[in-house]
């Protein structure tokens, strides 16, 4: 649960004293402390001794800022959040949703990136237990400009923390959100401390992992903010202590964006595969700044393609492959995977059957 958070002010960049104060107070004010300090005082001490402590830092332009502390694990609570067997499902709806409270906005994004996308953590004070994968519908307040308070115009987000959140105690959720102009994106996106989120949900078990055996191989490919889920399963990999939980299976991640300026939380992901190498893989794909072999950009399904004969063999003993982001990806690494049987004389389409059959092939897609 400990804070230790370079996302808001100990490595960064974009906080002022007085936003700091406003996050903190903000925090406190939105978390029971009473009957937390019951659950984890020793945890909850030490979480305000760290948010009271954080330094701030100038803004530099253009710099992203790891969201994550730097080195060593971090202790979560609280220990329930362990304890269930399934995931929690649509615990609240558009009739009934639950309101949370933004604690920051953060434009994650550099200067020369073609769209700006943000991380906003939301304080749900315990109330809003989800699983890493899972999805939240955001609800269009009454105000909005754009679709106001119209149902069915429910927008949904993954989330893009564990289930401990940002700050490793349960009481909130991050989203990764690129911002459209005349959606509830944007209103997310300029949203400030204090205001107040309707969330439905958690829904969608898609990139919930497969297989929570610690020794599992998982795959993970996405484009853009796809990337949110596994973000939110890599921070539980590397960076939660968890008493009944430690990872020591392989995951490798393939990224797709633009440019160098849009890579997300790409601190964090450097550093996970500079402290566990033997099990973090990252590979990126810049479509703007790099070529494929044919010459033309190189997108993430490209750069899937120089190492689908590796990942073939990893799927068929038993690793789980999650794709998340723009749906024309999928099509492309279908037929990447296929090239690749084909070189070793198996059946792709009989091995795409029982992959979907045994859950390993795992697809959210727009």
């Amino acid at each position: 649960m400990a804070l230790l958070l370079t996302q808001a002010a100990a490595t960064s960049s974009l906080v002022s004293d007085r936003s700091l104060k406003l996050r903190t107070s903000l925090l406190l004010k939105t978390t029971n402390l009473s009957s937390f300090e019951k659950r984890a005082p020793s945890a909850m001490a030490f979480s305000i001794g760290v948010l009271q402590r954080l330094p701030t830092r100038v803004a530099t332009p253009g710099r992203i800022v790891c969201a994550v502390p730097q080195g060593g694990k971090v202790p979560v609570a609280p220990s329930e959040l362990e304890h269930a067997m399934r995931p929690p499902t649509n615990l609240y709806t558009v009739d009934s949703p639950h309101t949370a409270t933004v604690l920051s906005v953060k434009k994650i994004s550099g200067s020369n990136a073609p769209a700006e996308t943000y991380h906003i953590v939301l304080v749900h004070d315990g109330s809003f237990p989800h699983w890493e994968g899972q999805v939240f519908g955001v609800m269009p307040a009454p105000e909005n400009p754009f679709e106001p308070g119209d149902t069915e115009m429910l927008r949904y987000f993954s989330g893009a923390s564990s289930r401990y959140g940002d700050y490793f105690n349960g009481r909130t959720v991050s989203l990764c959100v690129r911002l459209v102009p005349g959606t509830t994106s944007e209103i997310l996106c300029n949203s400030k401390p204090g205001d107040k989120i309707q969330l439905t949900g958690p829904t969608r078990e898609a990139m919930i992992l497969g297989d929570n055996n610690p020794n599992a191989t998982h795959i993970f490919v996405a484009t853009g903010t796809g990337i949110a889920p596994f973000r939110a399963h890599l921070g539980r990999f590397f960076k939660e202590n968890i008493p009944t939980f430690t990872f020591s299976g392989h995951a490798w991640l393939f990224h797709g964006v633009s440019n160098e300026d849009s890579k997300l939380y790409n601190h964090e992901f450097i550093q996970y595969r500079k402290e566990y190498p033997e099990n973090f893989r990252y590979d990126i794909a810049l479509s703007r700044e790099q070529k494929n072999s044919s010459g033309g950009k190189m997108y993430v399904q490209d750069l899937f393609r120089r190492h689908a004969t590796e990942v073939l063999v990893m799927l068929l003993k038993g690793a789980y492959i999650y794709l998340a982001g723009r749906k024309d990806m999928v099509t492309p690494i279908e037929d990447a995977l296929g090239d690749a049987a084909t070189e070793i004389d198996k059946d792709w389409d009989g091995i795409l059957a029982t992959l979907k059959k045994n859950n390993q092939w795992r697809v959210e897609v727009y």
